[in-house]
């Protein structure tokens, strides 16, 4: 990538010119600071950790990008719950239209943007159900009255009035008690990537993106610097 520079009667802007020109080439040639590191899911949880500390709400919401079965595609926010050793999990009602698409598709794609930051993560991968032990861990970790409210929401589908979900939670109250067991219709998803860019904003739009890719959710990363 070259920058061309005209020439300035000014030596001190000349100096400023200078210094911005040696400024972008480093940082267009380097892959260090916040992007360095040997592990994408390390640089992740790094980044999250970053904005638990500036984002005014939900660092961890990312926006989920599925398809239906005529190819059609949708997108809507939901929490990340985990970033594991080799992916990420977030957790919904399995009879969601969300869930459906997943299911068909077995593939998704999520990004979530920190404007505080001026950073974003884009993901693409598979997609597997995560139903165990894990899954009633978080389940149970959550406050009674979301526990109770999964059991209420038929999640995606027509609802007549407020007034009816809030008797549908009343009456699923009083059938489970004060500790209710994870809904078979509820748990997790793990999308393990096969491609991670990790994006910040830069001066004059130079903005620095890095690509991590790979041959299946088990392969070796390679890494690319992409054009802004």
């Amino acid at each position: 990538m070259g920058l061309t520079f005209r020439r300035l009667a000014d030596p001190l802007q000349a100096r400023q010119m200078l210094r911005m020109k040696e400024k972008v080439h480093q940082i267009m040639s380097d892959r260090g600071g916040i992007f360095a590191g040997d592990n994408p899911f390390d640089i992740a949880r790094l980044w999250l950790a970053d904005a638990e500390q500036s984002e005014p709400n939900d660092p961890n919401a990312i926006a989920l990008s599925t398809v239906d079965v005529h190819g059609m595609p949708n997108a809507r926010m939901v929490l990340l719950k985990e970033i594991e050793a080799n992916a990420f999990l977030f957790y919904t009602n399995y009879q969601s239209q969300k869930a459906q698409e997943l299911d068909q598709a077995s593939k998704a794609a999520f990004v979530v943007h920190w404007k505080s930051l001026r950073r974003q993560i884009r993901v693409r991968g598979v997609i597997e159900m995560e139903e165990g032990e894990k899954a009633d861990a978080y389940y149970a970790s959550r406050s009674l009255k979301s526990r109770l409210g999964a059991w209420a929401s038929a999640q995606s589908r027509p609802l007549s009035s407020r007034a009816s979900l809030m008797a549908e939670v009343a009456k699923i109250t009083a059938q489970m008690g004060p500790n209710p067991d994870r809904p078979p219709f509820w748990g997790g998803y793990r999308l393990t990537p096969v491609e991670i860019e990790f994006w910040a904003d830069g001066a004059f739009r130079l903005h620095d993106r890095f690509r991590w890719t790979r041959n299946g959710p088990q392969g070796t990363w390679t890494t690319n610097r992409l054009n802004p």
